[in-house]
């Protein structure tokens, strides 16, 4: 598969791809389709959470370096799941925050009286 066949599934410019090989986010784009469009996907998907760069980068080093590093890779998934799940919380707090304020708003569109600010 090539870059430019994978850069179109994904929908992320060549030069992403490029960039997430160079810095060793994903294993060379030369790899079989099935194996690239795995690691790509995994990529970006980790980059839309906003996981950082570097995890994905020790994430493909220590699976290219075998299985004797599995404890090690459930370790960062692991740490990586709990920076998410954190993330989620806060979020999660601020969309009750304004779900409220949107709710209370909606009441005083309605009346046409804000009881509250």
């Amino acid at each position: 598969m090539t870059i430019k066949e994978v850069s179109e599934k994904f929908d992320i410019s060549q030069d992403t791809l490029r960039y997430y090989e160079r810095v060793g986010m994903i294993p060379p784009v030369t790899r079989t389709a099935s194996g690239i469009l795995g690691w790509v996907e995994l990529a970006k998907c980790m980059r839309s959470a906003g996981l950082p760069v570097e995890a994905m980068i020790e994430y493909v080093k220590l699976t290219q370096e075998g299985d004797s590093t599995i404890p090690a890779r459930l370790q960062l998934l692991t740490e990586q799941r709990e920076t998410l799940l954190e993330q989620k919380a806060k979020i999660d707090a601020t969309l009750e925050r304004l779900n409220y304020k949107i709710g209370r708003y909606e009441i005083a569109a309605r009346t046409g009286v804000l009881t509250w600010e």
